[in-house]
């Protein structure tokens, strides 16, 4: 006998995009029902698990050790040739977290809120009525189909979201926009400062990417690249980039050892070409709402799922759930920061790309912390003035990808 469920909303992933949804959305009064295809949450982890200081500040709980590993207080970045410059500035760091942890903690607000949670729980169809809206899915829960029939189904299933496609919503990536990961958690590193992140750039290093080393404590850390799919001769192998420079560089590495392997996609596109369609929405990786410069999605997620939460209370309320109503979402998205920021790191990281090693070396002389941090905010105007003062043959380059 298939089991059936009618709630207000179906959200399909409990990462921490589909987390807060669910948190908030249930803290609204609405009845929630949570679908996880994975086992455990937060497992496997599929990033660098950074997170900044405000995106920790606007948590619904406290710090907690067990999730917060390691505080962060600056970063490092090594040029090609070896050029190190710092990132220091009170506005500067957060936590490397332990995901496996902290999306348990994201997970247990929200069924504290009210949401009902289903893992290994794989979502196969998305329902339809006669007119082409989404009302809700069908999916296996541990060998036994399910029915859940829903006013909104919001999808928080990552960067391949079968739930969009499904439901007809086009989330493809140019494979321009598409990065390779690859992570080793490592045991006995050393000569690491516990508070500092350490990102290496260069052709050799990380192609068109870049290489990181994020300390999670005691001589732990997460030692990971990502370069771009679109270079055929390192696209598929960023594993060869990363173990080289481990072999290297044995002033950190020597004597250690992987604990923990990952890998996976990065989109780097800025944004999926619509956020909405007919009774769904989609949140974080599925919306392509990640930093295409250094790839953190978690921050993001969550901001997009208070966002996304807000619309589709709303819209409930009203009782319309037509994509007229739930663009609201979209528009304030690009409207606000966010939406508005990554579209202009979208350009930064277009320039970036097309930078030779010796102009990376031009550009760790010229610049500092507070130039460094500019960049980062996505202050494009900032650097092509700076550009202009220090290093004028990187000009024609900047105007023709920031301005």
């Amino acid at each position: 006998m298939m089991s059936e469920y009618d709630v207000d909303v179906v959200v399909v992933g409990a990462g921490p995009g589909g987390s807060r949804a669910a948190s908030e959305l249930a803290r609204k009064g609405l009845k929630v029902l949570v679908l996880e295809k994975r086992q455990e949450i937060g497992a496997p982890k599929r990033c660098a698990e950074g997170l900044n200081f405000a995106a920790v500040a606007a948590l619904p709980f406290e710090i907690d050790g067990r999730w917060a590993t390691q505080a962060i207080k600056s970063c490092r970045l090594f040029s090609p040739a070896g050029k190190e410059v710092m990132i220091k500035h009170p506005t500067y760091g957060g936590y490397v977290i332990e995901r496996k942890v902290f999306e348990k903690f994201l997970a247990e607000d929200a069924i504290k809120a009210g949401a009902k949670y289903m893992v290994k729980t794989n979502v196969f169809e998305v329902l339809k009525d006669g007119e082409g809206r989404v009302v809700g899915v069908k999916a296996d829960h541990m060998g036994e189909d399910i029915t859940a029939r829903s006013k909104l189904v919001l999808a928080a299933d990552g960067v391949d979201s079968l739930t969009a496609k499904r439901a007809g919503i086009n989330t493809a990536n140019k494979i321009s926009d598409y990065h390779s990961g690859f992570q080793y958690e490592m045991a006995g590193l050393k000569n690491v400062d516990p508070e500092c992140l350490y990102v290496f750039f260069g052709e050799e290093v990380a192609p068109k990417g870049y290489l990181w080393i994020f300390p999670k404590g005691h001589s732990f850390a997460n030692v990971g690249i990502g370069i771009t799919s679109a270079n055929s001769e390192s696209g598929g192998e960023p594993r060869k980039y990363l173990d080289r420079f481990i072999a290297d560089n044995p002033k950190y590495f020597e004597g250690a050892s992987p604990v923990e392997v990952n890998g996976g996609g990065i989109p780097l596109s800025a944004s999926a070409p619509t956020f909405v369609g007919d009774g769904i929405m989609l949140v974080g990786d599925a919306a392509q709402q990640v930093n295409p410069i250094h790839g953190g999605g978690i921050a993001l997620a969550m901001r997009s799922a208070i966002l996304a939460s807000e619309v589709a209370a709303a819209a409930i309320s009203e009782g319309d759930l037509s994509r007229e109503r739930l663009m609201e979402y979209e528009r304030r998205w690009f409207e606000g920061g966010d939406g508005a920021k990554l579209k202009r790191l979208y350009k930064l990281r277009m320039f970036m790309e097309k930078l030779e090693d010796k102009d990376f070396e031009t550009l760790a002389e010229v610049m500092g912390s507070e130039d460094l941090l500019k960049l980062l905010g996505g202050d494009n105007k900032y650097i092509l003035k700076l550009l202009l003062t220090k290093a004028p043959k990187l000009i024609p380059l900047a105007k023709k990808f920031l301005v």
